[in-house]
C-alpha cells in the first residue's frame, strides 16, 4: 500500500464527466442561450473547449470502449451494444491502474459482462440496455426499496415496450419520470460521485469516471426539472424540416420518424434539456466538492459525451441513422492541471479517441503504442480528416470543408459542401463536379481501414470481471426480472 501512494504522489487527480447522447449544442457555453447549465459554463471558462469534438462510432458501447482504449472500433471489435472488450487491450485506466492510480467507475458503463474488468478497482453501476440493469448496484437498491424504474425499463426492454401505454408513443418517450428525485439515477450516480470524491487520497493519483446515463432517452426528468421548461418557449434546433429528405427515408426510427410534429420535438428538446440541467447541478456539487477540499486546480477534468442526437434533425429523433453531425459532434471540455489555457477554444478536428492519450501524457505516462489518437493538450495538435464507422457497414470521412458518408446501400452514399450547407441538405453525391473531392475522400476511408484490419466483433460473457459482484447469475436475473413484471403488471408505469 504504502509503494501505492509514493507512485500516485504529486501525479494530478483526474475527473472523468461522460454524459449519454448529449448534443454538442445542448450547453449555454456552445452558444445555445435557452438552456441552462451554469456549471458546465464555469467549468468551461476554467478549460480548453473543443467544438470540433466528435464520437467515432455513433452508438454507446462502441464508442465507449474507443474512449477507454484509444482504438477506432474496426480496431477493438466492439461493433454492438452488446459486445466485449479484450482483456488484452490496453485501456487508460488499466495503464493508470498500473502506474499506482486508484481507479473508480459509477454509473452507466454498458460492458459485457457486466463488470467487465477494463482496469477499474471499483465499479458502481447503474445500467440501461440489456442485462446490465439485472445484475447492477442501482436497480438492487431500487428493488430493495421497493421502486422501480418502469418508463426506463418500458423504452429499454422490448418486452415491455411491446406493451407501452399510448402516451408513451404520444409523448415519444418524453415523460416525467416515475421515480423520486433521490432515486433518479442522475441523482443516484451524482451522489456516490460525490462520496467517492470525499474518499480522495490528497496526495493525488486518483481518477474517478462519473458516466451519467442522461440525457439518453427515454427523456424523462425528475418532476421539479421537467417544470424547468416550458415547450411552447422552446426554439427546435437547427437542421428541422418539414418531412424526411428523400435520402434519409430508410431510417425507419425507434419512434417513427413521419409521425414527428414540431410540437412533439420541442416537448422532447424541453425534457432533453432538462436531464441536462439535472446532470449540471450535480456535476456542480463535484466540483464543489473538488473546491472545498483544495483538490480542484490540480485536478485534471475532462467531459464529453458517448454520441449525439437528432432531435429533430432532418425530422429525426433519437439516434441509428444516418451519420449526420448532431449525431457525431459532441461536447469536449478538458480542464487542465493548473487551469493551464483556461477559458480557450481549440477548433481542432478532435475525436474521443483522443481521451485516453491526452490523459496518460498528463499523469506522466507515455500512452500504449497501439493508441492511435492525438494529444489534444498539445496546441498544435491537427489532422486533415475525422473518420466514422456505425452498425452496418457505415463509414464517413469529415473534412472542415466536406463530408462524405458511405452505406453497403450505394443509393444512400451522401457528400456535403458543410461550408455551404452546414445542415446537410443538399447531397452532391452525384455532381460530377465533386468527383475528385469525393474520391479523395473515399480513398482516405481505405488507407484508415488499412491501419488495423477490422476486427470481428468480440463477445465473451464470461471475460474476467471485477472481484466481488454477483453479475451474470441467472438467478439473480431470473428474480429481478420478475420484479419488473410484477411492478409493471400493478399498472405504477
Amino acid at each position: 500500500m504504502m509503494a501505492h501512494s509514493q507512485a500516485a504522489r504529486k501525479r494530478p487527480n483526474i475527473l472523468f464527466i461522460l454524459t449519454d447522447q448529449q448534443r454538442h449544442d445542448s450547453l449555454g457555453y456552445a452558444g445555445n442561450a435557452q438552456v441552462e447549465t451554469p456549471h458546465f459554463d464555469a467549468l468551461a471558462r476554467d478549460g480548453v473547449n473543443f467544438p470540433n469534438g466528435f464520437c467515432p462510432f455513433p452508438v454507446c458501447t462502441p464508442s465507449r470502449y474507443s474512449l477507454l482504449t484509444g482504438l477506432y472500433v474496426h480496431q477493438h471489435g466492439g461493433w454492438s451494444n452488446k459486445c466485449t472488450l479484450a482483456p488484452h487491450l490496453p485501456t487508460f485506466p488499466r495503464s493508470l491502474q498500473a502506474a499506482g492510480y486508484h481507479t473508480r467507475a459509477i454509473g452507466k458503463m454498458h460492458f459485457t459482462p457486466t463488470y467487465l474488468d477494463a482496469g477499474f478497482d471499483a465499479l458502481e453501476l447503474c445500467e440501461q440496455d440489456g442485462d446490465g440493469r439485472f445484475d447492477d448496484d442501482y436497480h438492487r437498491e431500487l428493488r430493495a426499496h421497493g421502486l422501480a424504474d418502469l418508463l426506463d425499463i418500458q423504452d429499454q426492454r422490448k418486452e415491455f415496450r411491446d406493451r407501452a401505454p399510448q402516451e408513451y408513443w404520444d409523448a415519444f418517450g418524453a415523460q416525467v419520470s416515475d421515480l423520486p428525485e433521490e432515486w433518479h439515477s442522475t441523482t443516484w450516480i451524482g451522489d456516490r460521485s460525490l462520496r467517492a470524491l470525499e474518499s480522495w487520497d490528497e496526495s493525488g493519483g486518483n481518477l474517478l469516471m462519473a458516466s451519467f446515463v442522461k440525457p439518453h432517452h427515454p427523456f424523462d426528468p425528475p418532476a421539479s426539472w421537467a417544470a424547468m421548461y416550458d415547450p411552447d418557449d422552446i426554439d427546435i434546433l437547427p437542421g428541422w424540416t418539414d418531412e424526411i429528405p428523400p435520402y434519409d427515408r430508410s431510417s425507419q426510427g425507434y419512434f417513427p420518424n413521419d409521425k414527428l410534429t414540431e410540437d412533439s420535438v420541442r416537448r422532447a428538446t424541453a425534457f432533453y434539456y432538462a436531464t441536462i440541467s439535472h446532470i449540471d447541478h450535480h456535476v456542480g456539487r463535484l466540483i464543489a466538492k473538488l473546491k472545498e477540499r483544495g483538490l480542484y486546480d490540480e485536478t485534471l477534468i475532462v467531459f464529453t459525451s458517448d454520441h449525439g442526437e437528432y432531435l429533430g434533425f432532418h425530422h429525426l429523433l433519437l439516434k441509428s441513422g444516418p451519420m449526420y453531425d448532431p449525431l457525431l459532434r459532441v461536447p469536449l471540455l478538458m480542464k487542465f492541471p493548473a487551469n493551464r489555457d483556461a477559458g480557450t477554444s481549440r477548433d481542432t478536428l478532435s475525436s474521443n479517441v483522443d481521451i485516453a492519450p491526452t490523459i496518460l501524457k498528463q499523469c506522466g505516462i507515455e500512452p500504449p503504442a497501439a493508441m492511435c489518437g492525438l494529444d489534444l493538450a498539445d496546441p498544435k495538435a491537427e489532422r486533415p480528416n475525422l473518420f466514422f464507422s456505425a452498425m452496418g457497414q457505415r463509414f464517413a470521412s469529415r473534412s472542415r470543408t466536406h463530408k462524405l458518408l458511405l452505406h453497403r446501400n450505394a443509393a444512400q452514399n451522401a457528400f456535403f459542401d458543410l461550408q455551404n450547407d452546414p445542415l446537410e441538405l443538399d447531397n452532391l453525391y452525384d455532381d460530377s463536379a465533386q468527383r475528385d473531392l469525393i474520391v479523395e475522400h473515399r480513398n482516405a476511408i481505405a488507407d484508415w481501414l488499412m491501419f488495423g484490419a477490422p476486427t470481428p466483433l468480440v463477445l465473451d460473457e464470461n471475460a474476467p470481471q471485477i472481484e466481488g459482484h454477483g453479475a451474470g447469475d441467472s438467478g439473480h436475473r431470473a428474480e429481478m426480472l420478475n420484479y419488473f413484471e410484477e411492478q409493471f403488471a400493478r399498472g405504477k408505469c
